[in-house]
C-alpha cells in the first residue's frame, strides 16, 4: 500500500474511532433518548410471526458459543482446503467479542425493557455496544473480502458466500432493534467498531511484505 492510501486508511480509522467516542458520549448524556426510541417504534411498527422468525434466524449466529463455532468450523475449512493465512485471520475476527464484551461491562448500559419496546427475544448482559453487529461486520465483511479476493475459489460459490455474508452485514442492525434487543445508537456503535475491526484486519491480511 502506498504512503497517501495509508494516510487515507489511518484518516478513516480515525473518523470511525471519533464517531464511535462522541456516540458513547451521547448515549451517557442521553441514555434514553427520543432518537432511540422513535426508531425503536419505526422498526417495530411491521410486525409479523414470519418476520419475527426471519430476524431471529438472522440474529442466531451471532450468539455465544454459535458465534465461536461458526468461526472455528469456518477457519477449519479454509485451513483444511490449504488457505492457511486465511484460517488464522478469520480465527483473528473473534477479537471483536473480547471488544464487545469489555466496552459492555465499562460503558454499562442497560437492554431495552418492556414498557418502552416490544421484547421479541430477550436478552442478557449490558447493551451498549451490540456485540452481534460488531461480530458481523469483522466476521462476515471479512468473509465478503476473501470471496472477492480469492479467485481461485469457484466463482458461483464466491458470489453465493459473498451475497450471504453482505445479507447479513447490512440485516442485522434491523434485526437486533426489531427484536427488541438493542437501542439505534447501540447497533450504530457496533456498526462503527465492526468496520474498525475489519478494516485493520483487511489491511494486515492484503499488505505486501516488504
Amino acid at each position: 500500500m502506498s504512503p497517501y492510501r495509508k494516510r487515507i486508511l489511518l484518516y478513516v480509522l480515525g473518523i470511525i474511532l471519533l464517531g464511535f467516542i462522541l456516540l458513547t458520549a451521547l448515549v451517557y448524556a442521553f441514555p434514553h433518548s427520543v432518537i432511540d426510541r422513535e426508531f425503536s417504534k419505526e422498526i417495530q411498527e411491521h410486525q409479523h410471526p414470519l418476520l419475527d422468525t426471519l430476524m431471529k434466524y438472522i440474529s442466531a449466529v451471532g450468539i455465544f458459543p454459535y458465534s465461536v463455532i461458526l468461526v472455528l468450523c469456518t477457519a477449519l475449512t479454509f485451513y483444511l482446503l490449504k488457505f492457511r493465512k486465511e484460517a488464522l485471520y478469520i480465527c483473528l475476527t473473534l477479537v471483536s467479542g473480547l471488544v464487545s464484551a469489555s466496552l459492555k461491562i465499562i460503558i454499562n448500559r442497560p437492554r431495552p425493557t418492556e414498557d418502552i419496546v416490544r421484547i421479541v427475544e430477550k436478552a442478557t448482559r449490558q447493551s451498549f455496544p451490540s456485540g452481534h453487529v460488531l461480530f458481523y461486520v469483522a466476521f462476515w465483511g471479512f468473509m465478503a473480502l476473501l470471496m472477492y479476493h480469492l479467485k481461485s475459489i469457484p466463482k458461483l460459490l464466491r458470489i453465493i458466500v459473498g451475497s450471504i455474508s453482505l445479507f447479513l452485514v447490512f440485516t442485522i442492525p434491523f434485526s437486533r432493534i426489531y427484536l427488541g434487543a438493542h437501542w439505534f445508537t447501540d447497533v450504530v456503535a457496533g456498526f462503527l467498531l465492526g468496520m474498525l475491526c475489519l478494516l485493520i484486519l483487511s489491511y494486515l491480511y492484503l499488505r505486501k511484505p516488504d
